[in-house]
């Protein structure tokens, strides 16, 4: 082989050089693509989650409206119920004008009924002097404790399964003496080495949940005695007519009213007042002078009314679609005039 044939041999072909910066060239765009590609995919999933976020957010907005109105409307139902009862239970015989029991046409649940379509509404009432009163735990001076109520409410927390001791962290926390009821329970001074700090109100109590600010009272606790608690103004006093057997137990000092299925079932038979003035004053008669108390019975019987209330719960739930609301409405019925009017609305219970 000629010596011009070899290096024409050995050495590389123009074309084959030429065509390696070519691949390259192609492989990055190829790269270029994939990219371009995969950031226009991820563009159009976010626009359409975004898309999806707000759409569902003004359903949940709208739903939420519907669900508002659909709430005064019945809170308007309510009321109208209320005042009629009021208008039609005049004093007859032993009866007193304005009677207020379960019985009756407010303790009969609503629905569920559809409203509108899709839409279902489920209410009822409760009578909420039928629960102990938080605010009783203080006398209207708003600075000295009530020793019977603060009794009862001892007998409450054991009913219940809870410790008596709470009941002076309540009256610290809602006394407005500038030295404590009871120097022993939780004060000022113990919510302010909490973290983070805070002031005890030393006010009356506006929501049950408060106790949920006492230092370790905790959450398990509260849903063992929310049934039967609240808060209303201390001119709100016991009917025992709508009271359960945990709470009469409570202000009885003993156990007078055994099972609650059974109770239930005698208070719907009777189809009156249950227990009557006269049993609950019989009940009450057999604990004994001072029943535990350490005050005469026939004072601690002012906190109870003569079978009528003035304050109400009204607990809805709308469902639309697939979302479920709830709200709870205090309702306050004048018991000169019998209107009822909307004091608070939420959406917890207490």
């Amino acid at each position: 082989m000629s010596e011009p044939v070899a290096r024409r041999i050995s050495r590389p072909s123009r074309r084959r050089r030429l065509g390696a910066p070519a691949a390259r060239q192609k492989g990055v765009a190829l790269l270029i693509a994939i990219l371009l590609v995969a950031l226009g995919t991820m563009i159009a999933v976010t626009l359409a989650y975004d898309n999806a976020m707000t759409a569902r957010r003004t359903i949940a907005a709208l739903n939420y409206d519907q669900a508002l109105l659909i709430t005064e409307g019945a809170e308007d139902f309510a009321a109208y119920g209320l005042q009629q009862i009021f208008q039609n239970t005049p004093s007859q015989g032993n009866q007193p004008a304005h009677m207020v029991y379960p019985g009756q046409a407010w303790g009969q649940p609503l629905g569920p009924i559809e409203v509108a379509p899709g839409v279902t509404l489920e209410a009822h009432l409760e009578d909420l002097e039928g629960r102990f009163n938080l605010n009783d735990l203080v006398n209207s001076d708003g600075k000295t404790a009530n020793n019977a109520a603060i009794a009862a409410f001892q007998n409450l927390l054991a009913n219940v399964g809870l410790e008596r001791k709470w009941a002076d962290d309540v009256v610290n926390w809602i006394s407005q003496n500038p030295t404590p009821p009871f120097p022993d329970a939780a004060s000022d001074t113990a919510y302010l080495e909490m973290d983070p700090p805070y002031h005890s109100p030393n006010l009356p109590i506006t929501s049950a949940s408060e106790l949920l600010a006492l230092p370790g009272f905790g959450r398990a606790r509260f849903e063992k005695i929310a049934p039967y608690i609240t808060a209303l103004p201390q001119s709100a006093r016991v009917n025992y007519c709508s009271a359960s057997p945990v709470v009469l137990n409570a202000f009885l000092g003993h156990e007078e009213y055994g099972d609650p299925k059974e109770f239930a079932k005698q208070r719907a038979a009777a189809d009156t007042c249950f227990p009557s003035t006269q049993e609950f004053s019989a009940a009450y008669s057999n604990t004994g002078a001072g029943g535990g108390f350490g005050e005469p019975l026939t004072a601690f019987m002012q906190n109870f009314t003569p079978e009528t209330s003035s304050w109400f719960q009204l607990t809805t739930y709308v469902s639309a679609g697939s979302t479920e609301f709830a709200f709870y409405s205090v309702l306050y019925r004048d018991p000169t005039t019998g209107k009822v009017r909307v004091i608070l609305r939420s959406d917890t219970p207490n």
